[in-house]
């Protein structure tokens, strides 16, 4: 029941896989056979084995190999590792029977320790199968045992099963396991299935706040063979216990105190000093203290109090606070339903991540990012530190030997690409090309809108106190957006005598009417609930786009001109208007129309999910098509996504008079294990969609999914020196997917800390383009995000779709009119 007892780790490398998960993981039927290595003894069995093995043995798939050629080849490394595997190891799975049966887990292992002398001192054994690296001299070997319990003898008989390669692709689980014990080797704490080192950690006094640098790990077999991908990492710990924590929410006195406390520190997770683990907070309980009692594993009941002092010498200072309850997650299926349940003392919880209100904080951010952001070099600096520490340790390195396998010393070195930068097209026919930063603020403001819309009707409404800075807003507007081509006519201008939501809401409906292009407001404080409640008039009950503006953004008068440019670029947007375009070469590839689709979860729809579909209905990219899906609880999203593409389609013609030649539909938030059903159901799904137009229409298709919270980083060499790679850089061989269609791209320019690349799965080609298309087509989507005059990192159908997603999720809660689909009015 103490905090200490988190239920032991067991010795074996696998011991939290199931029995089915190694089954098909580590040894499927048909699976690579190795032959025994020198010096080790081959009987006949084992021949017959391996004989019987290769009989059923499946070739394996060649890598799917998608490369383009086109742009400037640059040098590249990648935070991967190669992971070398000796050819004469292999590894030997084994199942295991006891007579008499011996049920308990915890004796099985010992038995097996004792059988040392036979098998070898290196194994993994997770209660049924026993995994060596070198085989024993017979398929079936009897051995005999004692019981640790009652010294009975036990029969323990080993009958080889499959003999498989390290090198297998299905072997990746082990590899993965084999590191997560290397990390507790070198002495590293888990987290969140991270790994931190907390002899490293930084202080940060001044925000109550300690750092842990730390480790991603992760092992898998890439287009280039089985690598470890490592990344930096960081932990965030406050110096603030669960303690201290409670007694500041109940010296503020609420009404329901209890009540506060629970949402203050339910869901939170916590770290516990003594042993460096940490633990999820799933109840407080009020009844318990440490002075209450519980039993131990040896039998004997003792108070918290007495249990901490002898184990830990920690004298507890306050007896009578409660205590935090944590649900101990089982780690198989066979151990028992009764959750195990870990009682905490809150004073010996320090508290984890941060607040929303440090979140807010600029000081604190800039403080902690000083040692979370990392630049290129360091990074690599810690991959290297991380493979010395590996290879300097006896422990570590041994057990990987013993496995036969083996870092390379140094990250793989990789060639890539830089493509060439974009041209972009404003009014009057201007076009210029994209500088090496892909940023275009300057050019975006001193030119003409490509299509610029007049701003004739219009209504601001205010608070009374900030008519001034109304007023200056409303000039500057006049003033500034005719150098960018739209003519900005006096609004009706309506002045509040508070801020109360209703009093925002009347002047509304008092001002809007059929003629009105658009409403801006002006809030003094922005309030979330304020917001929301515009929005939804604005886009449900009296449909026109909507321009909502903090006091403080247009206060500064040094920002104000900059602000005020921004504001008319997204008030021409929200009216129809196109701010810049691209160009997509139709004589070459034909008409394309893509689509980008997000979802938002929203928690008050118990169960529903909106989706946003953006399409474009233009061969510039400069003009689209908008609207949200609700899926019902229990309903397959997609077939609600299928409405929606069919419409997106009607739309094109009605805007083209043509169908598409080609349709390219990026799909964010599909995680690596739901490529294979996205790629069987999302996809055909969508391709399904065009009988609906015609039996006889069958465009071009591709379904690309967009990945962005990954852990690959690429770096540039130059020199000896690492940095960013510059926008347009692609890499598309080596470290991708080795069984996919896939590649990286680096669209964006980051001076501070290093930049993510955005990984790019295509599930489903028919588009019967070359990649380098595929490539250039998707770069250029980067570039026509029309809230930022720069590059965004994932295509733009695909962030104006997740804008429109999380509006309506969380603000409307409603689907937005018809009339406002054809303009980006969520901007």
């Amino acid at each position: 029941m103490a905090g200490s007892s988190t239920g032991t780790r067991s010795t074996s490398a696998v011991s939290e896989m199931t029995r089915d998960q190694l089954a098909d993981v580590m040894s499927p039927p048909g699976g690579d056979v190795v032959s025994p290595p020198q010096g080790t003894v081959s009987p006949p069995q084992v021949t017959t084995m391996t004989s019987r093995l290769e009989q059923i043995s499946v070739a394996t798939k060649d890598p799917v190999v998608k490369k383009g050629n086109a742009g400037k080849e640059c040098k590249l490394t990648a935070n991967y590792v190669r992971l070398e595997v000796a050819d004469n190891k292999g590894m030997y799975e084994y199942e295991v029977r006891f007579a008499p049966p011996v049920d308990s887990k915890d004796a099985r292992f010992k038995i097996v320790n004792q059988l040392r002398e036979t098998i070898g001192p290196t194994k993994t054994f997770d209660g049924v199968f026993l995994y060596l690296p070198n085989p024993l001299e017979d398929e079936v070997s009897e051995l005999t045992a004692n019981h640790p319990v009652d010294n009975t003898e036990v029969r323990v008989t080993l009958s080889l099963k499959h003999i498989k390669k390290m090198a297998d692709a299905r072997s990746i689980q082990f590899y993965n396991t084999l590191f997560r014990r290397i990390m507790s080797i070198l002495k590293m704490v888990e987290m969140n299935k991270n790994f931190y080192d907390p002899k490293a950690g930084h202080m940060v006094p001044q925000h109550k706040l300690e750092i842990w640098p730390g480790y991603v790990t992760a092992v898998q077999e890439y287009e280039g063979g089985v690598m470890l991908c490592c990344d930096v990492s960081h932990k965030v710990l406050r110096t603030q216990t669960a303690y201290e924590l409670i007694k500041d929410v109940l010296a503020q006195k609420p009404a329901e105190a209890r009540a506060a406390v629970a949402k203050t520190l339910l869901g939170c997770i916590v770290l516990t000093r003594y042993n460096n683990k940490s633990y999820r907070v799933d109840d407080i309980d009020w009844e318990m203290s440490p002075s209450s009692t519980f039993v131990d594993h040896s039998g004997q009941e003792k108070s918290f109090v007495e249990y901490y002092k002898k184990h830990y010498n920690i004298t507890i200072k306050d007896v009578k606070q409660p205590m935090l309850i944590s649900r101990a997650k089982r780690k198989t299926a066979e151990e028992s339903d009764i959750d195990k349940l870990i009682a905490l003392v809150p004073e010996l919880c320090n508290l984890t991540g941060l607040t929303d209100q440090m979140k807010a904080d600029f000081k604190v951010m800039k403080d902690v990012a000083q040692f979370t952001r990392v630049t290129p070099n360091q990074r690599q600096q810690a991959l290297l530190k991380f493979i010395k520490n590996v290879n300097n340790s006896a422990e570590a390195s041994s057990t990987l030997l013993n496995w036969g396998l083996k870092l390379a010393p140094e990250s793989i070195q990789l060639k890539g690409r830089l493509i060439t930068p974009e041209k972009l097209l404003l009014g009057k026919n201007f076009t210029f090309t994209v500088n090496a930063k892909a940023d275009w603020g300057r050019e975006s403001t001193n030119n003409q809108m490509l299509t610029a819309i007049d701003l004739k009707k219009w209504s601001v409404v205010y608070v009374t106190k900030n008519e001034a800075v109304a007023k200056n807003f409303v000039s500057l507007m006049q003033k500034l957006a005719p150098k960018m081509g739209m003519k900005v006519s006096q609004p009706d201008m309506t002045s509040l005598p508070n801020d109360r939501t209703e009093t925002y809401l009347k002047a509304i409906r008092d001002s809007v009417n059929p003629s009105v292009q658009i409403v801006v407001t002006i809030m003094p404080t922005p309030r979330d609930d304020r917001y929301s409640a515009v929005k939804k008039l604005c886009c449900v009950e009296k449909p026109v786009p909507s321009q909502v503006i903090n006091f403080k953004t247009i206060s500064n008068e040094k920002k104000v001109s900059s602000v005020v440019q921004k504001v008319a670029l997204q008030i021409n947007c929200k009216l129809g208007g196109e701010l810049w375009g691209c160009s997509i070469p139709t004589d070459k590839i034909g008409n394309v129309m893509v689509l980008g689709v997000d979802v938002y979860h929203d928690p008050s729809r118990r169960g529903s999910s909106i989706a946003g579909v953006v399409s474009s209905t233009n061969n510039t990219m400069s003009k689209w098509f908008s609207s949200t899906v609700f899926q019902a609880p229990g309903q397959e999203l997609i077939d609600c996504l299928k409405v929606a593409f069919v419409q997106a389609l009607k739309k094109y013609h009605e805007c083209n008079h043509i169908w598409p030649d080609k349709v390219m539909v990026f799909r964010d938030g599909v995680g690596d294990s739901q490529l294979a059903l996205s790629c069987a159901y999302e996809a055909a799904q969508f391709q399904d969609s065009f009988r609906h137009i015609s039996e006889k229409y069958n465009p071009g298709f591709a379904f690309i999914v967009v990945q962005k919270r990954i852990n690959t980083r690429i770096f540039f060499q130059v020199g000896k020196e690492l940095d960013n790679p510059p926008p347009g850089t692609i890499l598309d061989h080596t470290v991708t997917k080795r069984d996919w269609y896939d590649f990286f791209l680096v669209s964006q320019h980051v001076g501070q800390g290093t930049v993510s690349p955005t990984h790019y799965i295509v599930v489903l080609d028919a588009l019967e383009l070359p990649v380098d298309a595929v490539q250039r087509i998707t770069y250029k989507l980067t570039h026509m995000y029309y809230n930022w005059p720069g590059t965004v990192r994932v295509p733009a159908p695909c962030q104006y779709a997740h804008k429109l997603a999380y509006q309506v999720g969380e603000h409307v809660h409603n689907e937005p009119s018809h009339l406002l689909r054809d303009r980006l009015f969520y901007l």
